[in-house]
């Protein structure tokens, strides 16, 4: 008899913004397979005796094929147990959900998802700054920084990401954000455009700076850290 999988959003990292039901299916939880970003104090809500198996992704490092995880997932839920699928931030966005959901309909196997907190939010929250803004900032839009193999994306909608009057949130976009940031100065958005630069968002060490589109590139141009990060460009970084 098949089990369950309930994919479960672990937030930015602080555990303290996990959501009631994500704390009760990690306490009642067989096996739970984890990202890179979900480990530390959020598994210590997982019950003891369960399994923890780490299959977290990481640019630059060894990390397991995707189609691998989707059969880890499908194969222990066989045996009947109930297994927890914990991804950082919100599993709906840029979290390879959809590919481990159609595994698991391909087997006959029940889930659920249970949101959490996205990073984009979290950053927000600790800029102490909206993501929108009346009037100046109707909008906002979540894109990655890369595709499969590490570069920006080609499909662009630049006049988008352009707009001025978007808050635009770019997800994984350290080492392609200067050329993102080219491409935005040759379709008119202005390099002064303020810049919030979220790191580690929801652990003890968070670094977060502001500054500008063009200041950014230039420092991510000579280093880039391997702690993970957002860029949020747009009206609402400015200073009140």
């Amino acid at each position: 008899m098949n089990g369950f999988v309930s994919f479960v959003g672990s937030g930015p990292g602080d555990p303290d913004l996990l959501t009631l039901k994500a704390v009760d299916r990690l306490s009642r939880a067989d096996i739970v397979l984890f990202d890179d970003l979900s480990s530390g104090p959020v598994l210590s809500h997982v019950r003891a005796g369960a399994d923890l198996i780490a299959v977290g992704k990481r640019a630059g490092r060894a990390s397991p094929r995707q189609h691998h995880v989707s059969a880890l997932l499908a194969d222990h839920a066989r045996t009947g147990a109930r297994v927890v699928r914990l991804k950082s931030g919100d599993p709906t966005i840029f979290g390879r959900l959809e590919e481990e959901i159609v595994a698991l309909r391909e087997a006959g196997i029940a889930f659920e998802i249970v949101p959490g907190i996205s990073s984009a939010s979290a950053a927000a929250a600790a800029a102490a700054i909206p993501l929108t803004r009346r009037l100046s900032s109707r909008r906002v839009q979540f894109v990655t920084g890369h595709d499969v193999n590490g570069a920006l994306p080609d499909a662009r909608n630049m006049a988008a990401l352009a707009d001025a009057q978007a808050t635009t949130v770019v997800f994984m976009p350290k080492r392609t954000f200067p050329a993102l940031a080219d491409d935005l100065a040759a379709h008119g958005l202005p390099g002064d455009t303020p810049v919030l630069y979220a790191e580690n968002i929801g652990h003890v060490d968070q670094r977060l700076i502001r500054t500008t589109i063009a200041a950014l590139a230039r420092q991510l141009r000579c280093a880039i850290s391997d702690a993970p990060a957002l860029i949020l460009y747009g009206p609402l970084m400015e200073a009140e």
